[in-house]
C-alpha cells in the first residue's frame, strides 16, 4: 500500500472512530453543540481523505489514461472525474 493509501486509510478510521462516538453521543442524549462539533470533525476527516483519493487517482490512474493513444478510454476517465465531481458538489 502507498504512503497516500496509508494516509487515506487513516481518515477513514479516525472518521469511522468518530461515527461511533457520535451514535453513542446521541444514545446517551449529549448537548447538540458537542454532537454538532464531533459531526463536523468526521465532515472534515471525510472531506480530507476524499480530497487525498482524488489527488492519487489523478497523479496516477488518471495520468497514466491521458498519455494513452486510446482516445476512448480518455474520455471515460474525463467523465469519470466529472461524475465524482458533480456529486461532491451536490
Amino acid at each position: 500500500m502507498t504512503k497516500a493509501k496509508q494516509k487515506t486509510l487513516i481518515n477513514f478510521k479516525k472518521s469511522q472512530s468518530l461515527m461511533t462516538k457520535l451514535i453513542k453521543m446521541i444514545e446517551e442524549d449529549k448537548y447538540c453543540i458537542d454532537i454538532m462539533q464531533q459531526n463536523l470533525a468526521a465532515i472534515g476527516l471525510l472531506k480530507s481523505a476524499h480530497q487525498m483519493l482524488m489527488e492519487n487517482h489523478l497523479k496516477t490512474c488518471f495520468k497514466n489514461a491521458m498519455v494513452t493513444k486510446n482516445e476512448k478510454k480518455k474520455k471515460e476517465m474525463i467523465e469519470e472525474i466529472l461524475s465524482v465531481t458533480r456529486l461532491l458538489n451536490k
